[in-house]
């Protein structure tokens, strides 16, 4: 089996998400490219810390990487050799290594005002799945891809809450499912089961399920509950020719938002997760306790909801600047 569909199946089997496996065979990809000998192609057990710390070295100085993508290169390289290779080389092979690091620049998110966010809604169809996609990211703080993979069975309309599982870390929480999208949602979730039962009647009806459900529950691969509630327009054919219909691809939505943005002439740079930190400024705006915010973000750390404090608008902000007191020349 080659490297990369070890590190695959390692993963898998930990229970990664199918976007960090992506980005961590990508970053082992351009580490053994690094450490290549003219044409020749080393082995991981022929490199160590001295290749590991020239490699994340070349990505600060040279690459000029920011700290976070420096930290994802770290990581895929930690998980290779402690998870991956952990039954061929000795847990000392690794050994220690210090690297010039890239520096964290203190940033503050992009906010939308409430006007704005209104004036980007305003430009989109009002009977489109990917406007409802974008009401459901402002009104419930969703990250893009939590909003692209919700199924019907995680609608819950009797108790107006929307259970996102498996979330970043592999976790499960609830948010609130807002009144105003109650009934879009449920004309959504009845679209959905009508293009299911089509699906079926051609062979199709069949959605990924979560490798732990696999083999669990097979039936619900077919199952109406078990359907995205925003899946993809087309449907694909697997291996066996059975019709899979997978979720809306969250790169869609992405320029779906930015031409409307633009249509709405807003200045700032707007993206899926833009409407994710206008969610969370404005409830805490709105005089509500940071924890409930950072429960409903599924934050682990307060100290990434506290981020969002410093774009509130804060009485500090109100305060009058001393050149609106000028008297103007010629008066």
């Amino acid at each position: 089996m080659k490297l990369l569909d070890r590190l695959c199946e390692v993963a898998t089997r930990r229970r990664l998400s199918p976007l960090t496996v992506e980005c961590y065979q990508r970053w082992v990809t351009q580490f053994l490219r690094f450490g290549r000998v003219g044409e020749q192609w080393r082995t991981p057990a022929e490199m160590g810390a001295r290749e590991v710390e020239a490699f994340l070295t070349h990505l600060a100085v040279e690459r000029k990487l920011s700290a976070s993508s420096q930290n994802q290169a770290l990581n895929a390289i930690v998980f290779l050799y402690k998870q991956v290779l952990a039954d061929e080389l000795p847990p000392e092979h690794l050994g220690r290594f210090a690297a010039e690091r890239s520096k964290r620049p203190g940033r503050v998110p992009t906010v939308l005002s409430g006007n704005e966010v209104r004036r980007i809604i305003d430009e989109m169809p009002a009977d489109s799945p990917r406007t409802l996609m974008v009401r459901l990211l402002y009104g419930t703080g969703l990250r893009v891809m939590e909003l692209c993979t919700l199924r019907l069975r995680d609608l819950d309309f009797d108790r107006s809450q929307i259970v996102v599982r498996g979330g970043k870390g592999d976790k499960d929480r609830t948010v609130m499912l807002p009144a105003t999208l109650s009934g879009p949602l449920v004309e959504q979730a009845r679209q959905v089961r009508r293009l299911h039962e089509r699906d079926l009647a051609k062979g199709g009806g069949f959605a990924p399920l979560p490798a732990s459900l696999e083999h669990k529950t097979p039936y619900a691969e077919a199952d109406w509950r078990w359907q995205f509630l925003f899946a993809s327009v087309t449907m694909r054919r697997d291996e066996a020719g059975r019709g899979v219909r997978w979720h809306a691809d969250p790169g869609v939505l992405d320029r779906f938002i930015r031409a409307a943005a633009v249509r709405a002439q807003v200045s700032k740079r707007v993206t899926p997760h833009t409407f994710r930190h206008s969610f969370a400024t404005h409830l805490l705006e709105a005089g509500y306790d940071v924890r409930q915010v950072q429960q409903l973000l599924g934050h682990r750390d307060l100290r990434t909801t506290m981020l969002y404090t410093h774009v509130m608008n804060k009485p500090a902000i109100a305060v009058t600047s001393p050149l609106d007191h000028l008297v103007p020349l010629g008066n």
